[in-house]
C-alpha cells in the first residue's frame, strides 16, 4: 500500500510541470486570445467559449460543467487513474482561466494573429499534458476513447472531427464568418503542433544495414551506441555472395553515430534510414495496452 501511494506521488510530482506549463499554455491560448478576438475553438472549450459569450460565466467554471456527462460516457474506457489526471489537470486549467489569465492584458491585435497564436499555445499546451497521459477534459476524453478503438488515427486528426460543429456554432453565436475560420486557422495549427510535438519525442531512424561485417558492426553498435541490432542472413543477387542485413531503431543522433562508425568498418556497407513514429520495447516507449 505504501509502494503505490509513494508511486502515485511519485507521478504527481511529475505532473505538475506538464500541468502548470502546459495548462498554462493552454489558457493563454483560450482566454487571452480566442475569447478575447470573439471566435470558439473546437471542443468543449469551444462550447464554454460560446456560452461564456451569452451567460457571462466564467470559462472555466462553464468548462467543468460541460465536462460532467462527457466524463459519465467515458469513464469505463478510459479509467480510474486518467480520470483522476485529468480532473487535476482540470483544476489547474479552471484556475488559471477564472482567477489567473482575467488579470492579465489580452490580446486584442490582429484577427489572424490572434487565431495563430490562440492556436500554437493552446496545441502546446495540451501536447505537453497529452505527453504525461492526461487532458484537459471535454472532448479530450471522446478523442482519448476513440484512440483506444482507433490507436492508428492520430490524436490531432481527430481533434479535428470533433471541433468542426463547434466552430461552425461559434461563427452562428459571434455572428461572423471571419469567426469561423480563425477557429478553423486554430485548429489546424494546435493540430499541427500536437502532433509534431508529441511524435518529435518518440520518433526516430530504423537503420538498415546490409554489410560482409555484420558480426563486427554489430557487436560495435551494442558497445559503442549501446543499442540493440537485429541479424538476418542475405545474399546479394547481384554480386552472389553472403551478406548480413542488420536492423536498428535509433535515435537521430545515434543515427549519424550509426554510419559513421559502420564506414569504419565496412567501407562497402549499404546503409538505409527510414524514419518512424514511435517505438516500443525494451530501451523505448513501454508496450500500449
Amino acid at each position: 500500500m505504501r509502494k503505490e501511494l509513494k508511486r502515485n506521488l511519485a507521478d504527481f510530482l511529475k505532473d505538475l510541470p506538464s500541468d502548470l506549463i502546459g495548462g498554462a499554455l493552454y489558457a493563454a491560448g483560450i482566454y487571452s486570445f480566442a475569447s478575447a478576438a470573439q471566435f470558439a475553438p473546437g471542443g468543449i472549450a469551444g462550447l464554454s467559449v460560446i456560452a461564456s459569450h451569452y451567460t457571462g460565466l466564467p470559462i472555466g467554471v462553464l468548462t467543468l460543467l460541460f465536462n460532467i456527462p462527457v466524463i459519465l460516457v467515458s469513464y469505463r474506457t478510459l479509467g480510474k487513474w486518467f480520470l483522476f489526471k485529468s480532473v487535476k489537470t482540470m483544476a489547474f486549467v479552471t484556475v488559471l482561466l477564472d482567477l489567473v489569465f482575467p488579470l492579465l492584458p489580452a490580446y486584442s491585435g490582429d484577427a489572424i494573429m490572434a487565431a495563430l497564436f490562440a492556436g500554437a499555445l493552446s496545441g502546446a499546451g495540451l501536447a505537453l499534458i497529452y505527453r504525461r497521459g492526461s487532458s484537459t477534459g471535454g472532448t479530450d476524453f471522446l478523442i482519448m476513447s476513440l484512440r483506444k478503438k482507433l490507436p492508428h488515427v492520430s490524436i490531432g486528426t481527430l481533434s479535428i472531427i470533433t471541433d468542426g460543429c463547434v466552430i461552425l456554432l461559434g461563427g452562428l453565436a459571434f455572428g461572423r464568418i471571419d469567426a469561423v475560420l480563425q477557429g478553423i486557422l486554430m485548429s489546424v495549427v494546435a493540430t499541427v503542433l500536437i502532433d509534431k510535438i508529441t511524435y518529435r519525442l518518440t520518433a526516430g531512424q530504423l537503420a538498415v544495414i546490409v554489410t560482409g561485417e555484420g558480426e563486427k558492426v554489430a557487436m560495435r553498435i551494442n558497445a559503442d551506441i549501446e543499442r540493440g541490432v537485429t541479424s538476418l542472413e542475405a545474399l546479394g543477387t547481384f554480386t552472389g555472395s553472403a551478406r548480413r542485413v542488420l536492423i536498428c531503431a535509433c535515435s537521430r543522433a545515434e543515427a549519424h553515430r550509426i554510419r559513421k562508425l559502420v564506414y569504419g568498418i565496412d567501407a562497402g556497407a549499404l546503409i538505409m534510414f527510414c524514419p518512424y513514429d514511435a517505438a516500443y520495447g525494451l530501451g523505448f516507449q513501454p508496450p500500449t495496452t
